[in-house]
């Protein structure tokens, strides 16, 4: 069994029809569609081709999501993360849970720090429901632009998401895209470029934390995992080894190259079950 553990709704092109045929395509039984609330302001203009709207309230992207999980129950888990700066940010989401059934509070991507005081009430309530927490990390870069921003960080960096799963040691937190593989090598490269390259050095910060926290997760998903998985094959697969119980994998995308990347490996049969399917359904049972 194969789960995507990190897409979206009519993404990359990709509708209902095309999206339940590239998962076929490539073997993916079930996938977690997420959905994040991103107030206009802090959203990146370059996904605005995506067709993202929202109404305060409730997202246009939700009710997409929503629709791929009511035609196929069997293939989507609903995940959803409104923005805990809002004031009933938690009584929409124990809402979603009741009556959409959403099991993942994800995917969080805000111009804030992650160990903002309401975000912190917000993974604890994630916590006591039993909620997993995907979290999208990135450092700031020189964008070339100058508006409507010249450039678009979320998260506040490691130490700041650090200091959430410190904070929070009942929920489970599963770390994303290139501000968290970045720190997969202890080089000074993780604010200097996305998706840095050259050898995976010993002190990376990903993977003292993996070792010191049991309740963070690393979601594979995005070029941003990839690259850092690509950097060192024979470090990726003594990290996967390591790290087997609580690595997931997933796309945001819709390529096989992670596939590809994982089964060139050659590692045990259980691990890649663990990999593929077993950690996401620890983490987010599928209902029978």
């Amino acid at each position: 069994m194969i789960i995507d553990a990190h897409n979206h709704a009519d993404w990359h092109g990709h509708n209902f029809d095309k999206f339940i045929a590239n998962m076929a395509a490539y073997n993916i039984d079930v996938t977690w569609m997420l959905v994040g609330e991103v107030p206009s302001e802090e959203r990146n203009p370059e996904y605005s081709w995506v067709r993202v709207r929202f109404d305060g309230q409730s997202s246009w992207v939700f009710g997409r999501a929503l629709s791929y999980v009511e035609r196929a129950p069997d293939k989507f888990v609903l995940g959803y993360a409104p923005d805990p700066r809002k004031p009933d940010a938690i009584d929409r989401l124990q809402a979603a849970m009741d009556v959409y059934g959403v099991k993942i509070y994800g995917e969080l991507k805000l111009r804030m720090m992650y160990d903002n005081l309401d975000a912190l009430r917000m993974y604890r309530f994630c916590g006591e429901k039993k909620l997993p927490v995907i979290v999208h990390l990135d450092y700031e870069f020189d964008s070339g632009r100058k508006y409507p921003r010249p450039n678009y960080w979320y998260g506040g960096g490691i130490e700041a998401f650090e200091r959430a799963i410190r904070a929070c040691p009942e929920t489970i937190f599963l770390g994303h895209a290139p501000g968290f593989w970045s720190h997969i090598s202890g080089d000074d490269l993780f604010d200097k470029h996305p998706y840095p390259k050259g050898p995976v050095l010993p002190g990376g910060k990903l993977v003292q934390m993996m070792r010191d926290y049991p309740n963070l997760y690393c979601d594979l998903s995005a070029g941003s995992a990839h690259n850092a998985l690509s950097r060192n094959l024979e470090f990726t697969k003594d990290f996967l080894l390591e790290f087997k119980d609580r690595v997931v994998y997933g796309r945001d995308y819709f390529d096989n190259r992670l596939q590809e990347l994982i089964n060139s490996l050659a590692l045990p049969q259980d691990v890649r079950e663990l990999i593929y399917s077993g950690n996401a359904l620890r983490l987010v049972p599928l209902e029978k």
